[in-house]
């Protein structure tokens, strides 16, 4: 195990960065536990890139947490640099980081790409971030570019898109009413659903989105009644 006390943790002991790549997901949560516990800015590069491949999820966790253990003057820049990468990971943990510091000079890098990545993982991931980041005036803006994305990808994802919007709160309102009013009925019965989450929080998806289908089945000139 790695020492991870005050008195003989080292987070720049050679060991501790071999234990980051060891075989054992065990070894590799301490290591990161340890480099959280004593942050030194020598490990920033080896923390981060072992983001970009870490199969654990939990091994992950933990090394985000210990990212976030550090100045956010220097982790973010370099997470704003990892996502340019081309490995789906790296970008996904990246903005998944950026999320948990909050350090809103993030923003500007959360970029309409991102939000529309082919990676379903890295745009939910950035999607998430970006509600957390957003200043208040370029909140209605967000809003408008997440709701290009309804309709997107299996029940995870529409989900994930839907609290996103939520989370925006009463800004998403003319954004949704413009997907109402779509050719796509995947894309109406998703506005919808949101729409009913936005009114009423404590509904659940799958209900709302049962809801919204019968309403879509009906005609877009009902939904377009019920909306009002």
């Amino acid at each position: 195990m790695i020492p991870i006390d005050s008195t003989h943790g080292n987070s720049r002991d050679p060991r501790l960065l071999a234990a980051l790549g060891a075989k054992s997901s065990s070894t590799r949560l301490q290591a990161a536990l340890a480099a959280g516990t004593h942050p030194d800015p020598g490990l920033l590069d080896a923390l981060v890139a072992r983001c970009a491949i870490e199969p654990d999820f939990f091994v992950r966790d933990m090394l985000t947490w210990a990212l976030t253990r550090f100045p956010p003057e220097v982790t973010v820049p370099r997470l704003r640099a990892e996502l340019h990468s081309e490995r789906a990971q790296a970008r996904s943990q990246a903005l998944h980081t950026l999320s948990k510091i909050g350090d809103g000079s993030a923003w500007p890098a959360i970029t309409r790409s991102l939000l529309r990545d082919a990676d379903d993982e890295v745009a939910r991931t950035a999607w998430r971030t970006a509600v957390v980041l957003v200043p208040e005036e370029e909140r209605e803006g967000l809003a408008v570019e997440l709701a290009t994305q309804l309709g997107r990808g299996d029940r995870t994802m529409r989900l994930s898109l839907s609290r996103a919007l939520v989370e925006l709160s009463d800004v998403i309102e003319p954004a949704l009413r413009t997907a109402l009013a779509s050719d796509d009925p995947t894309v109406r019965a998703h506005a919808r659903a949101t729409q009913r989450l936005l009114l009423d929080p404590d509904a659940g998806f799958d209900a709302a989105v049962d809801e919204a289908k019968r309403m879509v089945a009906l005609g877009p000139e009902w939904v377009g009644e019920a909306a009002c």
